[in-house]
C-alpha cells in the first residue's frame, strides 16, 4: 500500500481532484493537513471530497463582486460581517464547504467580533457567494442546503444568478434578499465596463448606482 501526502498532489488552477470513500474523521484530518494558508477550496458531500484551485480570472470577479457587496452595504448603511473562504461544516449532515465569500447581514448582531463558528449553535452566513459553478465536479446546492444558508448569488460568463433557499431547496430568485431594493444582477455589466479602468473607478461606479438604484 503506498501513502501520498496530500502536500505532495499539487492542484493547477482551474483543475480539480475529487476523493471518494472519504470519512468525516479523514476530511478533519485532510483540512488540519492542508492548513488555512492555501489557494484551493474544498466541498465535502457524504464521503466525496472535491479540491478545487482557481483561475486569476475567478478570483477577480470573486474580488470585484465581493468589494462590491461591501459598497453597497455601506452606502446602504447596513452594518455585514464578512468571512471570506471559511470552512463551514455540519458533522450531523455530512456536510462541508468553502464559498468563495460569505456575508452575515440579518445575523450580523449575533456574530459580531466572533473568529471561530459552531453551526450547531451559531447562525450560517445570510449570503455564499459563488463563482464559475460550472467548473466544479461536485453540485453545491445539496451541500449548502444542509448548511443552512439562505441565499446564494453564482456568478458565471457574465452572469449572476440569485438563488434563495426554500422548504424543497433552491430556487431563483429576481430579488436578493439582502439587497431587496437593488437589481444585483446587474452588478457583472458594471464591472465589465469597468474593468479596464481601474478598481477606484469601479468602485465608484458601485456607489452611485448604488445610491441612484435607491432613490428610485
Amino acid at each position: 500500500m503506498v501513502t501520498i501526502q496530500l502536500r505532495q498532489l499539487e492542484v493547477p488552477p482551474g483543475q480539480r481532484l475529487l476523493l471518494h470513500n472519504v470519512s468525516w474523521v479523514e476530511f478533519e484530518a485532510i483540512l488540519a493537513e492542508l492548513g488555512e494558508h492555501r489557494n484551493t477550496r474544498i466541498a465535502y458531500d457524504h464521503s466525496l471530497l472535491e479540491i478545487m484551485a482557481p483561475l486569476p480570472e475567478h478570483e477577480y470577479f470573486k474580488q470585484s463582486l465581493s468589494i462590491a457587496i461591501e459598497d453597497i452595504a455601506e452606502v446602504l448603511e447596513q452594518n455585514y460581517e464578512s468571512y471570506g473562504s471559511t470552512t463551514w461544516r455540519k458533522q450531523a449532515e455530512q456536510a462541508g464547504l468553502e464559498p468563495d465569500n460569505c456575508f452575515y447581514f440579518q445575523n450580523e448582531a449575533q456574530v459580531r467580533g466572533k473568529l471561530t463558528f459552531d453551526l450547531s449553535q451559531d447562525p450560517p452566513p445570510d449570503l455564499a457567494l459563488e463563482v464559475d459553478l460550472t467548473s466544479k465536479s461536485l453540485n453545491r446546492f445539496p451541500i449548502y442546503q444542509r448548511l443552512g444558508i439562505p441565499e446564494i448569488w453564482c456568478y458565471d460568463q457574465g452572469q449572476l444568478t440569485v438563488y434563495l433557499l426554500q422548504a424543497d431547496g433552491y430556487h431563483l430568485s429576481t430579488q436578493s434578499q439582502v439587497f431587496p431594493t437593488l437589481k444585483v444582477q446587474e452588478l457583472p455589466q458594471l464591472i465589465h465596463a469597468h474593468r479596464d479602468r481601474g478598481r477606484l473607478a469601479l468602485r465608484r461606479a458601485v456607489r452611485v448606482w448604488a445610491r441612484e438604484q435607491t432613490n428610485r
